[in-house]
Parts: structure tokens; C-alpha cells; sequence
């Protein structure tokens, strides 16, 4: 089995939830980490993803306490759309 992480960053301007996650995150720029495993077919080969990473920063006065979640990719283009306020392009700040 073929594996490929890839790592971008996205930005929030506004608090978001992410999924079935209770917890409101602030705006910011975050980190994230997507595991991808290789798919061969007869005539092609192809991608899919297997996990996603969002890494939180420390929160204000706590330094380095900071969390790593493993999110449903779906969730975070949802959570992009609503932050945009519209349901344009599903990634449109996702930077590679």
C-alpha cells in the first residue's frame, strides 16, 4: 500500500465547528495534514483519502498544550463554505 501525506494551511475569519465536534474554534490560520493511499486501477491510478489532521494552537494561557484532531474532510469544506458565507467553491483557501 502507497501512501502520500500532504500538508496545507487554511484560514478562518470568523469561530467555526467542525462536524459533530460540541467545541466553537477561534478565527485563524491552521495547519492541516491529509493521508491519502494509492488506488490502482487497470488503466489509471488514484488518490483517496484515508485521514485528516487539523492541528489547534496552545490556547491563551496555557503555552504549548496544543491538540491535534483527526476531522472528517468533508466537515472542513463545510465549515470553509459557511466561514465564506456562501456555498461557492468548496476549498477556496486551502494553500498547498
Amino acid at each position: 500500500m502507497t501512501l502520500r501525506t500532504t500538508k496545507s494551511t487554511v484560514t478562518f475569519e470568523n469561530f467555526f465547528v467542525l462536524g459533530d465536534f460540541k467545541e466553537t474554534f477561534p478565527p485563524g490560520t491552521y495547519e492541516v495534514e491529509t493521508d491519502e493511499e494509492l488506488l490502482e486501477g487497470p488503466s489509471f491510478s488514484a488518490y483517496r483519502r484515508t485521514k485528516t489532521l487539523i492541528y489547534l494552537p496552545a490556547e491563551a494561557g496555557h503555552p504549548g498544550s496544543t491538540r491535534t484532531l483527526e476531522i472528517d474532510y468533508a466537515a472542513l469544506d463545510d465549515a470553509l463554505r459557511r466561514d465564506a458565507g456562501s456555498g461557492a467553491a468548496p476549498n477556496p483557501r486551502i494553500a498547498g
